[in-house]
């Protein structure tokens, strides 16, 4: 089976590196996971300066603490959602059960519009941070481009997150599920019923077949 159930090659089959690699999600998580890196690297390298009238240091934006930390707070954990969902992204052509490709493809779904969310959170709060800072606060204007760095690569992980969550949705097959509790089989099923949306927990029957892909869980994912 070329094109399985939600995204995943032949079930069970071996891991590929080389094409993982193509995969446009999987090209995509490692630019978010870079993205995050300078995001956090910037902020806790040169986000917080000295002055000598200070015995502490504050951060770049405004001197609001609440801005780095946000910053590094959404960047370590967009650092470790990406490293966590390249880990499923290669274990994704194991799973052999419909369901828990589902589950993991729904996950990616909610996990992608969640940090689109929050990534465009911290752009305008750290963009606007940044605007009301006051000059006399950082006269040397040290760090500079580390902040500016961090805004701008936390405007660009809005849309490596927001083309992730289009990626992930076009794992999910383009067939509804067909319950075939009236005991007709998937293939009669299949053949007999016109194709549908998708749609998530519509209460379906345990056997289920896949109208767009022809995946027929009711007998055997593998047969």
């Amino acid at each position: 089976m070329e094109g399985g159930a939600y995204g995943a090659g032949k079930a069970g089959g071996a891991f590929d590196p080389y094409t993982l690699v193509r995969q446009p999600h999987t090209i995509l998580r490692v630019v978010s996971w870079v993205f995050s890196i300078v995001v956090f690297g910037s902020i806790v390298n040169e986000g917080y300066l000295n002055s000598p009238s200070e015995s502490e240091e504050f951060c770049i934006y405004n001197r609001n603490p609440n801005a780095c930390g946000y910053g590094v707070t959404v960047g370590v954990l967009a650092f470790l959602t990406c490293l966590l969902y390249l880990a499923l992204d290669v274990y994704f052509p194991q799973i052999s059960s419909v369901k828990d490709r589902k589950k993991a493809v729904l996950s990616d779904i909610g996990v992608s519009a969640f940090w689109a969310f929050l990534w465009f959170v911290g752009f305008c709060f750290l963009a606007n941070q940044w605007q009301v800072s006051e000059p006399k606060d950082n006269p040397l204007n040290e760090g500079t481009d580390a902040a500016r760095a961090a805004i701008a690569f936390s405007f660009f992980s809005i849309f490596t997150w927001a083309f992730g969550l289009s990626s992930a949705f076009c794992k999910k097959p383009p067939g509804l599920y067909i319950g075939t509790s009236t005991g007709q089989s998937c293939e009669t099923a299949a053949a007999s019923l016109p194709c549908f949306p998708f749609s998530p927990g519509a209460g379906l029957a345990e056997e289920e077949c896949v109208i767009g892909h022809r995946d027929f869980q009711g007998r055997s994912l593998n047969g």
